[in-house]
């Protein structure tokens, strides 16, 4: 019941309510239209369109016919796994994406159970999907392919990198840097925390843009463009359950604590602020 009413009161402020106005890049690409238009898109990934900007972002950063795409971590909702991969079957291209370590003995039977529930909605549908493949990525397989790729995206992930030893985002940059080709492009969509904030507080889903261009430059990528197409000024980072108290999530209880929905939390001041204010930056291996 819970879980109905949080989809409901998700989709009924969606369905209401504009994002932040934006002057939005122009595009000609029928392709990209058609893989955001897609009737294989639910109800649920369209609703967040309001907020995401998929055609808007994608062609701000760059994303062109034929790429070879990675995307890094597509997670349970694969919100731009829908969109990129049918673009590259469509343009020529090739879809890749990071998934569980498979080669890590230690892995977890959530994580094995995530990847088999991604292999079984998209490597069966070639004829949508295309041949979309999947990289062991994690604490055993770090290495991506050098020079592999005309285009990465990471969406919503450093937080978590952030809450791992304290090179892992710097390393992970690294490794981007090195898989793509000459002049391919780094894109980045983050939860973005106030400017000047100290100390970083990842455990919020929040990060500082200043903290991730300067990872970004430090592994040799050069900043290219930074935008405003995903910002959301309603939104003040300052929530009770992190990033997790606003839409999609609606958390009525910390995210890492397993606990049950609390029934009395009032949830319709958050979902009044639509999702979280982002960054959306471009970056490029020169």
């Amino acid at each position: 019941m819970q879980l109905a009413f949080t989809k409901a009161l998700w989709l009924g402020v969606v369905a209401l309510q504009g994002a932040t106005a934006f002057a939005a890049p122009a595009t000609d690409d029928k392709a990209l239209q058609a893989a955001v238009q897609g009737d294989w898109r639910t109800d649920e990934a369209r609703a967040r369109d309001k907020y995401r900007h998929p055609i808007e972002s994608l062609t701000f950063w760059g994303l062109q016919p034929g790429m070879t795409i990675l995307e890094i971590q597509p997670g349970s909702q694969s919100w731009w796994t829908d969109i990129l991969a049918p673009y590259a079957k469509a343009t020529g291209g090739s879809f890749y994406v990071t998934g569980a370590d498979l080669a890590n003995p230690g892995l977890s039977d959530g994580a094995r159970k995530a990847r088999s529930s991604f292999e079984a909605r998209y490597l069966t549908k070639p004829e949508l999907y295309g041949d979309v493949r999947i990289l062991n990525w994690g604490d055993v397989s770090k290495t991506l392919p050098a020079e592999k790729f005309d285009f990465i995206l990471t969406a919503r992930s450093i937080h978590g990198w952030m809450q791992d030893e304290p090179n892992t985002v710097h390393d992970t940059f690294v490794e981007f840097h090195k898989a793509l080709k000459p002049g391919g492009v780094l894109a980045v969509e983050q939860h973005r925390a106030k400017a000047g904030t100290t100390p970083e507080k990842p455990d919020t889903g929040y990060v500082t843009e200043a903290y991730v261009i300067e990872q970004a430059q430090k592994a040799g990528f050069t900043l290219v463009g930074r935008s405003e197409i995903n910002a959301n000024p309603k939104d003040t980072t300052d929530h009770p359950f992190g990033v997790w108290t606003l839409l999609p999530n609606l958390r009525s209880t910390p995210y890492s604590a397993g606990k049950a929905e609390d029934p009395t939390f009032d949830k319709s001041k958050y979902a009044a602020i639509g999702e979280s204010d982002r960054m959306t930056l471009k970056f490029v291996r020169k």
